[in-house]
């Protein structure tokens, strides 16, 4: 009787969920992030700092030489090693462990392992919440419909800031702190977004008025991308109820029930 369970069954383990071992491999997993994030948090705190920084900076090589483990055995593991590496959870699971060996040349690079929370969407799986990640798939379909239009709008937005910045520039000068277009850029996205941080401030009247009319374009602004996104995210809802419609696997856009090819992208069904 083998002592070491099999590659199959290890990759059935750290791969799956759907038996005990699988299960627990997994919790696991959970409680090492969760205890990872911790102490980083309580790292960044001066006072624990001072008095258990010895304690805290081995718990947290512990935990960093456990995460190289399991992704060295998870890519050992994968029958697609390269599909493994750029997927988001490779991708995810390999930014957890990077800032810690960071952390060695340079310097706070190791609170970057926070990161790590990101791991914690594999609860997702464990849970089985299927209805959660169904709805994740109707706000991705949403997102992908709205993706020409949110690059318009967004195209747009610095058009107005480089126009808006470059007339407070030439309005304003750098008496007034506006010292060069990229600054007078920055002033813009502030004020357009209604934050208004107030480190440079127009001082004529006509600077005055340019920020005025900024600033409640911002207000107008703000709500355009939210009522992109809510259209689009009826429009699936619509397209998912009726169950008449072809969904390309390619773009997410929804088809005629009798379309041969995806009105957007051309794919073919």
């Amino acid at each position: 009787m083998a002592i070491f369970p099999s590659k199959a069954r290890l990759a059935h383990i750290v791969f799956e969920h759907n038996d005990r071992a699988s299960r627990n491999f997994d919790v696991f997993i959970l409680v090492l992030i969760l205890s990872s994030v911790t102490v980083v948090i309580l790292d960044s705190e001066p006072s624990i700092n001072k008095k258990y920084h010895d304690i805290l900076h081995l718990l947290e090589w512990i935990f960093t030489a456990l995460f190289t483990v399991e992704y060295i055995l998870r890519l050992w593991l994968s029958n697609r090693k390269w599909g493994y590496i750029t997927s988001f959870y490779g991708i995810v699971d390999l930014l957890a462990i990077i800032p810690s060996y960071l952390s060695l040349f340079l310097l706070n690079t190791q609170f970057l392992v926070v990161i790590r929370g990101l791991r914690l969407l594999r609860v997702v799986r464990i849970l089985k919440l299927g209805r959660y990640v169904k709805e994740a798939e109707t706000l991705k379909s949403a997102l992908r419909s709205s993706r020409a239009k949110i690059q318009l709008f967004v195209g747009s937005v610095l058009t107005i800031v480089l126009i808006a910045g470059t007339l407070m520039f030439i309005v304003e000068g750098p008496t007034s702190g506006f010292t060069s277009i990229p600054m007078a850029m920055y002033w813009a996205i502030v004020t357009l977004t209604t934050v208004g941080y107030g480190d440079i401030t127009p001082v004529t009247a006509l600077g005055k008025f340019i920020s005025a009319v900024i600033m409640l374009l911002g207000y107008a602004i703000i709500a355009v991308p939210t009522g992109i996104v809510t259209s689009e995210l009826t429009q699936v809802k619509r397209d998912q109820a009726d169950g008449k419609k072809k969904k390309c696997g390619t773009c997410g856009n929804f088809n005629e029930a009798d379309a041969n090819y995806c009105k957007v992208c051309g794919e073919g069904f």
